[in-house]
């Protein structure tokens, strides 16, 4: 079934086309995913098709017996109603007749025409099975990570209204889903549940998000709104990533012809006006057109080192910090001790107290019980999930300008990053340089606020949630940036893609404010939390066994040859003998004069090798342990 059509659509913003003449249109068995940069026009493309903006040009006609849920990107709720019954009007014929029939029901006496409607009602609940439309709502609100099913959506948070909105188009069940940036404001659990939720779903299905994995997993389409242009790939995320591969290798191969072309021509062209008069005024122009043309750019072989600003003794040290709000407990006897080139991520579900352990070790929140210590050489630059200090009246350029002119990245005659470099790195195109705040779209401001972060140049860097409304390209531009960063990397983010990709060390919230550390990214995380529940299912299984078929206790063996035991071993005498030299370190450069520095940057240097020593061993020792 064809849910929609659109022909020769065009949309313009503040004089700026975001696209024109676009032919597109969806059956009940696509599944497309639009991608595209930051102010591309991806948030305005869906909302011309749901009818919510009118195209400056063409049409959007859609099937008379389809039905469309759209999810916008910010939600918006205009009454008062509480959480549950926001998400039930998903459904609205089933959630009013299911308040009628409540209300009717507790009347002590009804009348006639009371007594046929209540019929009625009854007939209809039933005919649609709505019966359970509460218990469907709740389920999916949980799952969203969404209890507060008795809160008022006018006191939520943007982030909490985005789940309820969700919920209810979801529990709508309408032939097309159209959803901008649904898994901002998810934690990893609830984004692979709505990711498992959509995939099993036989609904049509057109999304804007910036999760790769996601959009990997729920596609069978892509498309890309880029220069004011839809470009169609068939296939998921991987599949639109190998084409496109294949184009730029094929568009620099004509490049490369055409260069190859021009250089002959220029040739020939030096000759001299004898040998000119003999060919076509055509030729000349052909020539004065490609030397016109802007030559590709290249980027600078720079010798990165950022974030590599003198960190000293002391970086963080929080010992047993604990933190708990209205009588919840986010964490307790929270213990880190942040090293040069530290790359962590943190993750838990959401309102466990995340953003809270951030704000405490940055020194912006008093733990409840422990100590913080912030090193007097630390600049930490905090990338928040809320941008509040951008001027609308300010140009791009002047924002980060006001910061700094430019950023010392490493060493030799090109180690410094200007503005209009950084802009330029992070897809800010040269005519955008000077546009005023105010003409950005939402990820655009966000993107600018993250560079004002990374103009300060900090050794110690926060960042919550910094995925949320960047486009794809912006986010490799960010990984890329990141893979160079030598200070201390601290991420709270629910983008699996992005935590693979820069961070070596999880740091998950478990039960009862428990925060427990796992080495290697979020993939790695997942394979040891999958081996856990393996293990424990292996245990409950063989507990089963054991109580009905009785056996004489044999002796405990061990895992490990006799060559691992010796290693454990040696790795425990390892690693108790690097924490004493490691402490001996720390407590000197604590009494140290700041004046000698020749003296701390090479006590500094030291402590750097004894903590990578000491993380390859303590891996080493875990995977030993988890052998044994």
């Amino acid at each position: 079934m064809t849910i929609f059509s659109a022909s020769d659509i065009s949309k313009s913003i503040h004089d700026k086309m975001l696209f024109e003449n676009v032919f597109f249109g969806m059956d009940d068995t696509d599944r497309v995913g639009i991608i595209g940069r930051n102010g591309a026009g991806k948030t305005t493309f869906l909302r011309v098709i749901a009818g919510i903006d009118t195209p400056d040009t063409g049409i959007v006609a859609f099937n008379k017996e389809a039905r469309f849920e759209y999810l916008e990107q910010l939600p918006r709720f205009d009454r008062h109603t509480i959480v549950l019954e926001a998400a039930m009007s998903g459904k609205p014929d089933i959630a009013h007749a299911l308040m009628r029939h409540e209300d009717l029901c507790k009347k002590s006496q009804l009348t006639a025409e009371e007594e046929q409607e209540l019929h009625k009602l009854h007939q209809l609940i039933d005919e649609k099975n709505g019966w359970a439309l509460d218990s469907q709502a709740k389920s999916i609100l949980s799952r969203l990570g969404m209890e507060l099913f008795d809160a008022d959506v006018m006191n939520l948070s943007g982030g909490q209204r985005k789940r309820v909105a969700l919920a209810r188009s979801l529990l709508s069940d309408p032939d097309l889903l159209i959803l901008d940036e649904p898994t901002n404001h998810l934690d990893a659990g609830s984004v692979q549940w709505l990711q498992d939720y959509l995939q099993q779903s036989q609904k049509g299905l057109l999304l804007v998000t910036h999760d790769r994995y996601f959009l990997d997993a729920v596609t069978n389409k892509i498309i890309e709104l880029d220069r004011n242009t839809l470009y169609s790939y068939p296939g998921n995320f991987e599949k639109y990533l190998e084409r496109k591969e294949a184009m730029i290798v094929a568009e620099e191969a004509a490049a490369d012809h055409l260069r190859n072309k021009l250089r002959q021509e220029l040739a020939w062209l030096q000759k001299g006006a004898k040998a000119r008069r003999t060919k076509q005024q055509s030729r000349i122009d052909w020539i004065a057109k490609m030397q016109a043309e802007p030559a590709p750019t290249e980027e600078k072989n720079i010798k990165i080192e950022l974030g590599n600003v003198f960190l000293g003794g002391r970086i963080i040290d929080a010992y047993n910090i604990s933190k708990h709000i209205n009588n919840t407990v986010l964490f307790h006897d929270f213990t880190y001790s942040a090293a040069p080139g530290d790359k962590i991520g943190i993750i838990g579900p959401n309102g466990t107290g995340k953003s809270t352990l951030l704000n405490t070790l940055a020194g912006l929140t008093e733990p409840d019980s422990g100590s913080v210590k912030l090193g007097e050489t630390v600049k930490i630059g905090y990338f928040r999930q809320e941008i509040t200090d951008l001027a609308p009246r300010q140009t791009v350029i002047g924002a980060l300008r006001e910061i700094a002119e430019y950023i010392d990245v490493g060493v030799g005659r090109e180690r410094f990053i200007t503005a209009k470099e950084l802009l330029d790195k992070f897809l800010f195109p040269p005519r955008q340089h000077h546009s005023l705040i105010e003409t950005l779209s939402g990820g655009e401001k966000r993107r600018l606020g993250l560079l004002r972060i990374l103009m300060n140049n900090p050794n110690v860097l926060l960042l919550d949630e910094p995925t949320n409304d960047f486009d794809i390209a912006t986010l490799s531009a960010l990984e890329e940036h990141l893979s160079h960063f030598k200070g201390v990397l601290i991420i709270v983010s629910h983008d699996r893609s992005f935590l693979d990709k820069t961070v070596d060390f999880i740091y998950a919230f478990e039960e009862n404010g428990h925060i427990k550390q796992y080495p290697g990214n979020y993939s790695s995380y997942l394979e040891k939390i999958e081996q856990k529940k393996e293990q424990e299912r292996n245990t409950k299984s063989q507990a089963t066994v054991k109580e009905e078929l009785p056996k004489r206790e044999k002796p405990k063996k061990s895992g490990l040859s006799f060559k691992e035991q010796k290693e454990y071993e040696e790795a425990e005498k390892s690693i108790e003998r690097l924490e004493k030299e490691k402490t001996i370190i720390l407590q000197t450069l604590e009494t140290m004069d700041g004046a000698d520095y020749k003296a701390i940057t090479e006590l500094s240097e030291k402590l750097a090798g004894i903590e990578e020593q000491f993380d390859t061993i303590t891996l080493r020792w875990l995977e030993l342990e988890e052998k044994k």
